[in-house]
């Protein structure tokens, strides 16, 4: 059981601060500064600094109102949208006939 939980965490100390440096870019482009998005967010600079860290003690909550602040909600929404694994394992799961129904005169 502890190998699972292993590679769990490690997925998340991976992908967070892969979200965690794509948000503080798109700060930077928009040229927003740190105090600026944490007042519209509405959330303490030290927070902000943890998201763009990629902390997962953060909520999810707080890393969304920082995406609304910069125009980048919708972008949570394409999380698992097209599941291609889930969709083979559900086309595995589904039976099929073998044989052609029997027409009825």
């Amino acid at each position: 059981m502890k190998v699972s939980q292993s590679k769990t965490f490690l997925a998340i100390d991976r992908i967070l601060p892969i979200l965690g440096e794509n948000i503080k870019l798109a700060r930077l482009r928009r040229k927003f500064s740190m105090q600026q998005v944490s007042q519209r967010a509405n959330i303490s600079r030290s927070t902000l600094i943890r998201i763009e860290k990629g902390d997962s003690g953060v909520s999810i909550g707080k890393y969304l109102q920082v995406l609304i602040v910069l125009k980048l909600e919708n972008d949570i929404l394409l999380v698992a949208k097209d599941d291609v694994l889930g969709r083979k394992l559900q086309d595995i799961g589904l039976k099929t006939k073998k044989r052609a129904p029997k027409r009825v005169e």
